[in-house]
């Protein structure tokens, strides 16, 4: 991580590893349609926001 910590950031990647977590105990008990579609939500807001990070204006 940057010099200057990214609060944000550091918040996403949080509550992926808490999703990540819970997708482990849904799919444990035969929850696979549920857990694969909270894993996917849950751990894009992480790269939804480096590539907001990384994008550049028109201008």
């Amino acid at each position: 991580m940057n010099v200057k910590e990214n609060k944000v950031e550091a918040l996403s990647i949080e509550f992926a590893l808490q999703i990540i977590e819970l997708y482990k105990q849904l799919k444990s008990k035969n929850e696979f349609v549920l857990s694969q579609q909270l894993l996917k939500s849950g751990t894009s807001i992480g790269a939804n926001i480096q590539e907001a990070q990384a994008a550049q204006s028109k201008t």
